[in-house]
This record gives structure tokens, sequence and C-alpha cells, in this order.
């Protein structure tokens, strides 16, 4: 009788961990249950997201969401490709290969969705200079500055930067999340919300602030 119990006892966690997992997955996060927009976790983020791409619809919030995003992960991923030659770090450089393995694919998804939209995706390089310091952009002054900058300082300034980037991609996902209607798009927001939240605490215990 003792044995039978411990058999439905250990199902039953067996499910549990299952279900756990499933909304992690569908979610896309990292599993760090970052909160997102209005208190919601990251893994809360599967049924609206499903709703989302049940109806297929885009509307103006998602547009904007891919038209700023793109040239914000251009710019994370032109900070991160300075690491291999300039890093004194193996950490630092381990990030900034994590981030531009993430991100790369998140711009060929967003530029698709927009072409699919019949909107103008963002030309590489052009980007309008008024959005340097909005959404955590960096300045020409703070990239040419980390350019110049090579082992511990390059670390710091790395680290410093980056963490504003994410800060500002988050909360532009956030947007997303609570004002975008097409599926896809709200997944990944949701997936933003989870992994550069997640990044950001990485990067605080990298420079000794956790």
């Amino acid at each position: 009788m003792i044995r039978k119990r411990s058999l439905v006892r250990r199902t039953a966690a067996v499910a549990t961990a299952g279900a756990a997992l499933f909304l992690l997955a569908a979610c896309g996060g990292d599993g760090s249950g970052t909160a997102g927009h209005g208190g919601h976790s990251a893994a809360s983020a599967t049924p609206s997201a499903s709703a989302s791409a049940s109806r297929g619809k885009h509307n103006p919030a998602d547009v904007a969401f891919a038209k700023g995003m793109i040239p914000h992960h251009r710019q994370a991923v032109e900070m991160a490709d300075l690491a291999p030659g300039r890093a004194g770090s193996a950490e630092v450089r381990k990030l900034a290969a994590d981030i531009e393995k993430a991100q790369a694919p998140e711009i060929r998804a967003l530029s698709g969705w927009l072409t699919s939209w019949g909107e103008e995706v963002p030309a590489a390089g052009a980007m309008d200079h008024s959005a340097h310091g909005m959404g955590g952009m960096m300045t020409d002054e703070e990239m040419s500055g980390l350019g110049d900058a090579s082992g511990r300082a390059f670390d710091t300034a790395f680290l410093e930067l980056m963490i504003k980037h994410h800060e500002g991609a988050v909360e532009m996902a956030r947007t997303e999340w609570a004002d975008g209607s097409y599926g896809p798009a709200t997944k990944m927001a949701g997936k933003i919300i989870a992994s550069q939240s997640a990044e950001i605490e990485r990067m605080r215990k990298l420079l000794g602030e956790d």
C-alpha cells in the first residue's frame, strides 16, 4: 500500500514538472521567471501569445516594435562584435557571443515580418540620430569610446552600457507585450523580457554589483 502511494506521488511530481517545462518552453524564456509588463511572469506569456497567434493579425504596435527593435538589436550586435578583440575577461567575451547568437536571428525574423506586412525594413546603418539615448541606445560618443577601450576598461564600459541597452529593450518588449496583437511578435517580446532581464543580472554580477 505504501509503495502504491509512493508511485502516485512520483507520477504527480513528474506531471507537475512536465507542465512547468512546457510553459517555459512555450514562452521561450530561460526559467528566470522574470516579471513582465503589469507584473505578469515570463511564463504567463503563453496564453495571450497563443490567442494572438490564432488571429494572425498585426497592429501598429507590432509594426513599431519591429521597426524599433531592429536598429536596437543591430547596435547590440555591433557592441558584441567589439568584444573578441578587446575584452579582457573570458566571461565578457562569452556574454557578447551569447548576445549576438540570440539577437541576430531575431533581427531576421523582425525584418521578415515587416516585409510580409508591406512595411519598410530600417536600412542598416541608416539609424535616426534622434533615437540615440532612447530605449537605452548608445550615442556616437559612447560607441566610439567603447571601440577605443580594451582590457578591463572595455569590460567595465561594455557591461555598464549593455545593461542600459538591455533595460531599454525590455521596456520596448513590455510595450509590445501590452499593446501588440501579432502572436509571434508578442511571443518574441516575452522571450526578450525573460532572457535580457536574466542577462542584466548576469552583467551586474560581473560588475560586482550583486
